[in-house]
């Protein structure tokens, strides 16, 4: 594996018994950073004699991309987790367009995470339409339904450890959301929503991410998810992700654009109810009705679902773990990467 440098990366070579190199690659457009990393990342290759290399996320996969077209690398997948351009405009995007078709056309194949992603890759022409695909019915890498996020794994005195901590009492009703606090995530509308809320009694929303510098929020937002009495801020978790999404009773993505989202499926495979949008990625991510329910990015809309979910439960958690278990348990979608491998 080959990626930037982390505290916490060697710890998670040692657990999935991997080989690493820390290699710096700017998640901005910086052509020295980018061709330096270009030309190291080919080394790497060439020093091991890879035969396949696999790229994740925009900047990596373009990084890896290139360098292993250079190296003459037989197979090159290319995870295509989302269209980064979307939410952006004039040069930018047309920048961020030119950078992913650059990925693509270096790529032997390029694995869509999404039906959504897929369908739109075709029409914004991002690569030969033969060349692309997608595993199942979406995602990179499916979630650990049996273990990891399974109800009835969870260890009821760490949760409650936990609620204390956080100060949460248990006859709250949290709302969650796990991620970045970026405006693309719809983070102002969701805060927004949740003041509209106020009057509700015992109602907390749960933010388990971490502010970022690209695409952040407003001064004044942050202040108020710092500030709030009923909003409880963790900051970047690593691991244990199931505790949190089990003091949750209702799961909030109001995403103005994903890939495929990994943390509605996990929400779901720990039987919580989903509110999303219609963007791309999130819309394949729920079934409307039965595991969840779609919102637009009107706050007012998103505190009306929420009422829905908190007085009238309108959705079962049961059927979103069903579905979830059924279509995108992990050891599924590993079957189908070891298929594209061969």
């Amino acid at each position: 594996m080959i990626c930037s440098p982390s505290e916490f990366l060697q710890g998670y070579a040692e657990r999935q018994h991997i080989q690493y190199k820390e290699i710096p690659i700017n998640r901005k457009i910086s052509i020295i950073d980018d061709i330096r990393a270009i030309i190291q990342v080919y080394k790497y290759i060439k020093a091991y004699d890879i035969d396949l290399v696999e790229g994740h996320t925009p900047k990596g996969a373009l990084i890896g991309m290139i360098a292993a077209w250079l190296a003459r690398v037989p197979k090159r997948l290319y995870f295509r987790h989302g269209l980064v351009y979307e939410t952006s405009k004039g040069l930018k995007r047309f920048i961020l367009i030119t950078c992913d078709r650059v990925t693509a056309w270096c790529a032997t194949q390029v694995v869509c995470v999404s039906p959504s992603v897929l369908e739109i890759s075709i029409k914004d022409k991002l690569g030969r339409k033969s060349k692309q695909r997608i595993l199942g019915k979406g995602t990179c890498g499916g979630v650990d339904t049996q273990n990891l996020f399974n109800p009835d794994n969870v260890d009821k005195q760490e949760i409650d450890a936990l609620r204390n901590s956080l100060g949460i009492k248990k006859d709250d009703f949290v709302i969650g959301f796990t991620g970045r606090l970026v405006k693309d995530k719809g983070i102002i509308e969701l805060i927004r929503a949740f003041n509209m809320l106020q009057d509700r009694e015992h109602l907390k929303l749960l933010l388990v991410g971490l502010f970022e510098e690209r695409d952040a929020l407003p001064e004044d937002v942050q202040t108020s998810i710092l500030n709030a009495k009923d909003i409880i801020y963790t900051g970047f978790i690593n691991g244990g992700m199931e505790k949190y999404y089990s003091l949750m009773n209702v799961y909030v993505l109001p995403s103005y654009r994903e890939g495929f989202p990994t943390g509605v499926l996990e929400a779901q495979s720990l039987a919580l109810p989903i509110l999303t949008t219609k963007a791309t990625g999130c819309i394949d991510s729920i079934l409307d009705g039965k595991t969840g329910l779609f919102i637009t990015h009107e706050p007012e809309d998103i505190a009306k679902k929420i009422d829905m979910i908190r007085c009238k439960n309108a959705i079962d958690g049961k059927n979103g773990r069903e579905w979830v278990v059924k279509n995108f348990d992990n050891h599924l979608i590993w079957d189908e990467i070891e298929q594209l491998y061969q």
